[in-house]
């Protein structure tokens, strides 16, 4: 005999949403919006998930820059915060202190992807083409592409 699941409160699909993994605030309304009679139940769902500090957009950049700066570039990470609803004063100081390493690590994925420099303008477009849909800026690109960034050791 087969028994049905209790439904989920807001509150609660909120909380397993958040369980799983960090979520902006825009993101858990976008989820949330199907199973709620009235929008402003989700707001006020969301606001007491805040002031208990289950749900925290400072922590939540700092969870997609975790996941993400190791094989990507601040304009990428940028994009992607900015489609999950998070501003850009709310990023800010996380992508400024991503800048020092953008180099390094712009290097390192083209390291794992490549390993040599290119010796024709058709791999070189391609190499190009990767390291700028990553997202890394134009000057990191070129700076890769002339055998910067490589460790000294």
């Amino acid at each position: 005999m087969a028994t049905a699941r209790p439904t989920l409160s807001l509150k609660g699909r909120a909380l397993k949403y958040l369980a799983a993994r960090e979520h902006s605030r825009s993101e858990l309304i976008r989820k949330l919006a199907p199973h709620a009679e009235d929008p402003a139940e989700i707001d006020r769902v969301l606001d007491e998930l805040q002031s208990r500090g289950f749900l925290s957009e400072e922590r939540f950049v700092a969870s997609v820059v975790h996941r993400r700066a190791t094989g990507h570039g601040a304009a990428r990470i940028r994009r992607e915060l900015s489609l999950k609803g998070i501003t850009a004063e709310q990023m800010r100081d996380t992508l400024e202190a991503l800048q020092p390493s953008e180099l390094a690590r712009a290097h390192a994925v083209w390291a794992r992807r490549f390993g040599t420099l290119a010796t024709d303008p058709r791999e070189h477009g391609r190499q190009v083409r990767f390291l700028m849909a990553r997202g890394f800026s134009g000057d990191v690109v070129r700076r890769v592409l002339k055998g910067e960034g490589a460790d000294p050791d």
